[in-house]
């Protein structure tokens, strides 16, 4: 009888224990539906916070006034960036249209090419004889090209509405950032008391090494990137290089994921040349290839005391955020994916730590 009873409260126990989990279980799942839509912009205004937070804390101290800080901070970021992508966007749809709407009629008309294009490495013959062809009758030599250039024009098009979107998403990141830098005591003690309830004594730890790792990969990979995009955007932008916008893209990419931006600012000099050689040209190439080869001097001064993360690690965060979330993943990735990185070996470090105490 004792045995029937005590079998009856459990089951009741279980079925009781079974409904709070799934009622948790339900009403976690509704807030992660809710929140879903908010989540990436939350998660990059946090770690644009954390990696400015420094430079907040040292104004703050010399100056005063955190909250009038913030704000013009804010303000300049937002101004330094909107205003000259939104002025080139522009310029490239308009440029994209025109050139498509003019190869359409059949009225567009390519200079022909100079006797420098022939000293081009390895491809100075072929492209010689291709840009040639292309200045007699431009229709006929494009016609084989004609359904990939189609999709590469849609497809450019659409990457710069992404752009368009992805500015707005900065814009609102900002915003968030700008927020969690305002109310910053309350911020940290809240991660702090999350991080020891689920880490226990190593949450202060974990702390402060996820801080130095999202500062490192932000300052010392991404920060490089997008400073390198910029001053290549505004030298192509004095230039007149056609689709400036588009390369500096590839430039910020190409750095992040630690190719050589040289691969795409070569032929982008190459090209200037193909217009003149005059002096502003070779200032250009002088000026680009120090644009190229100034990560190698930001980074050891931007990435400051931060934690070595692999570069491996760095890209397939980067690509695989990108892959799922689009241009903003290329930034959020690279950090989400440190960090995990950086998770997995602290937690294998305190298991260490605890096979060493009970020896």
């Amino acid at each position: 009888m004792q045995q029937t009873q005590n079998r009856e409260e459990v089951i009741k126990l279980a079925i009781e224990i079974a409904i709070k989990v799934g009622i948790v279980a339900l009403v976690i799942y509704l807030s992660y539906l809710i929140a879903k839509p908010f989540m990436t912009i939350v998660v990059w205004g946090v770690i644009i916070a954390v990696a400015i937070s420094p430079l907040i804390d040292s104004l703050e101290k010399r100056f005063g006034h955190r909250k009038k800080i913030i704000i013009a901070l804010t303000v300049a970021v937002i101004a330094a960036i909107a205003v000259p992508t939104y002025s080139m966007s522009g310029k490239t749809i308009q440029t994209s249209r025109h050139i498509i709407q003019t190869m359409k009629e059949g009225n567009i008309t390519i200079p022909p090419p100079t006797e420098k294009v022939k000293e081009w490495p390895l491809i100075g013959n072929k492209a010689y004889t291709f840009w040639e062809s292309a200045s007699h009758n431009l229709k006929k030599t494009l016609a084989p090209f004609s359904d990939g250039i189609k999709k590469g024009t849609k497809s450019l098009l659409s990457s710069i509405g992404g752009l368009v979107g992805t500015l707005f998403m900065f814009i609102a990141s900002m915003l968030i950032a700008a927020l969690f830098l305002t109310g910053k005591e309350g911020a940290v003690d809240f991660y702090k008391n999350l991080s020891c309830r689920l880490m226990g004594d190593a949450g202060n730890e974990w702390v402060k090494l996820s801080t130095l790792t999202i500062r490192s990969v932000v300052n010392g990979v991404l920060g490089v990137a997008v400073i390198q995009a910029i001053f290549a955007l505004i030298g192509m932008g004095l230039m007149g290089v056609p689709l400036a916008i588009v390369w500096a893209i590839g430039i910020m990419f190409l750095t992040i994921i630690q190719i050589p931006a040289l691969l795409i600012i070569g032929p982008v000099i190459a090209y200037v040349f193909s217009q003149g050689t005059g002096t502003a040209e070779v200032i250009f190439a002088v000026y680009m290839l120090i644009v190229g080869a100034s990560d190698g001097i930001l980074k050891p001064i931007l990435m400051g005391r931060g934690v070595d993360v692999p570069m491996l690690v760095i890209l397939i965060g980067a690509i695989g955020g990108m892959m799922l979330m689009g241009m903003v993943g290329l930034f959020v990735g690279a950090v989400i994916f440190a960090l995990a990185y950086t998770l997995f070996g602290f937690w294998m470090d305190e298991m260490d730590k605890e096979e060493q105490r009970q020896e």
